[in-house]
């Protein structure tokens, strides 16, 4: 799949990630889509089961992901992989559906990790598409005619198929918006990551 002009030569990390329904959450499942340069590929994307100390309560396994404990049972632990996804992270902007709480979520679990850029799909997807109703992910799928086929075996609502909408909707996006990059950091970033306009000038 094609990188959009407007992003080309910045490094982009797409993540989603899911949890075990309890307070905090735990992260159970991870997947991380490294973007750089002109293509991506479904093959460049990692994903990791994780079996937290607390087990997945029953609710959000019937009603989110799908994973139960049986599932993560003799997965690794946060700690023995979480040097290996705090690199994957490291020095990419971050982009992700609802992306303050991925990034909320991802802050607790690396407290030494800080994205140097966040890009949120789901504030991009109202400023570009105004007025149609849900902006779930799976309704943006579903309205942009996304082709998800690729990652079909991951099932809805998994991290590896959230993550691979989540970028397919960046890029159609950007192309639907005719978005330069000053244009799409207004449009899809938290305002912390917003930079201040220039003043315009004036006669004195």
């Amino acid at each position: 799949m094609m990188v959009p002009n407007a992003l080309h030569g910045r490094d982009f990390v797409v993540v989603d990630v899911e949890g075990n329904g309890q307070t905090p959450p735990e992260i159970i499942e991870i997947a991380v889509l490294a973007v750089s340069g002109v293509a991506v590929e479904v093959d460049d994307m990692r994903s990791w089961l994780i079996r937290p100390t607390r087990p997945i309560t029953s609710i959000v396994t019937r009603k989110v992901h799908g994973i139960t404990n049986a599932d993560v049972a003799e997965c690794p632990t946060w700690p023995e992989v979480s040097d290996k996804i705090e690199q994957a992270l490291t020095g990419r902007i971050l982009v992700a559906h609802n992306a303050n709480l991925e990034r909320r979520v991802l802050s607790e679990h690396l407290p030494h990790w800080t994205p140097p850029m966040v890009l949120d799909t789901l504030k991009l997807a109202k400023a570009v598409w105004p007025g149609i109703g849900s902006y779930s992910l799976e309704k943006l799928v579903t309205h942009a005619e996304l082709d998800t086929t690729a990652v079909s075996e991951h099932g809805h609502h998994r991290a590896g198929w959230d993550t691979w909408a989540a970028w397919q909707l960046l890029a159609r996006l950007v192309d639907d918006g005719g978005l330069g990059w000053d244009e799409l950091v207004q449009a899809a970033a938290p305002a912390e990551f917003i930079p201040p306009r220039e003043p315009e000038g004036r006669l004195w």
